[in-house]
């Protein structure tokens, strides 16, 4: 069965950095692609950013010039680093392996 596993999330102030990760239990090119999604109380659940098997990376328009998703191939590790946070970035964020599988997520709190 695949597993993906988040960490790295935290409570932040905002214009501070965090790195989420995530581990796959296989092979990351057994994915058509892979991606980061977010959650916030009361929200639907949204398409944060996307790394194609080709390398091709995606942003929701909020994200764009603050977060960057890349991959370790050699590890199977999924990241998202994520700089100048604000408060609407709070919601836990989940990775996602296309096209059937998530994993639990990692909240992520920005906050003064």
């Amino acid at each position: 069965q695949v597993q993906l596993v988040e960490s790295g999330g935290g409570f932040m102030q905002p214009g501070g950095s965090l790195r989420l990760s995530c581990a796959a239990s296989v092979n990351i090119f057994s994915f058509n692609a892979m991606a980061w999604y977010r959650q916030a109380p009361g929200k639907e659940r949204e398409l944060v950013a996307t790394i194609t098997n080709g390398g091709r990376l995606s942003y929701a328009d909020s994200v764009k010039g603050r977060f960057t998703i890349y991959r370790d191939n050699a590890k199977n590790m999924l990241y998202l680093q994520m700089n100048s946070l604000k408060p609407e970035d709070t919601a836990v964020y989940y990775c996602h392996g296309s096209p059937y599988s998530w994993g639990q997520g990692t909240q992520v709190t920005v906050s003064s």
